[in-house]
């Protein structure tokens, strides 16, 4: 099958198009950003580097507690919460933290899971 000129053109266009969507879903998922965080994850003064925890919220599923498991090392779940996010009651707060290894590719692994709706900065308040 070939391809004229002209199919190719709008195929390449749809592809930008929708790679340019995702990102945009999950900046939009992702409350906070990301430029703030230097190479280890953590954020602030030289002298005060500390790393930035975050929530989510999850159904309480054996699937999504298994997917989420896979993607976070820092995975904390607070079934008990509603959090600062507002968990509703068939949902659990997960909490995580950016300093560790990959952390902005976990990020945007979670922020496109379709159960992950967002990602807020957490200040254990």
């Amino acid at each position: 099958m070939k391809i004229s000129a002209t199919h190719y053109s709008k195929i390449t266009a749809l592809a930008l198009f929708l790679c340019c969507l995702s990102n945009l879903t999950i900046a939009g998922t992702i409350g906070f950003d990301l430029d703030r965080l230097n190479a280890e994850g953590l954020q602030g003064q030289a002298k005060g580097l500390r790393a930035l925890h975050y929530e989510y919220c999850v159904p309480n599923s054996a699937a999504a507690i298994q997917t989420i498991s896979a993607i976070d090392p820092t995975l904390q779940i607070q079934g008990s919460s509603p959090g600062r996010i507002g968990c509703a009651s068939y949902q659990l707060l997960c909490l995580g933290n950016t300093h560790q290894p990959n952390h902005r590719a976990i990020l945007k692994q979670l922020a496109a899971l379709p159960f992950v709706s967002r990602i807020e900065e957490n200040f254990f308040e």
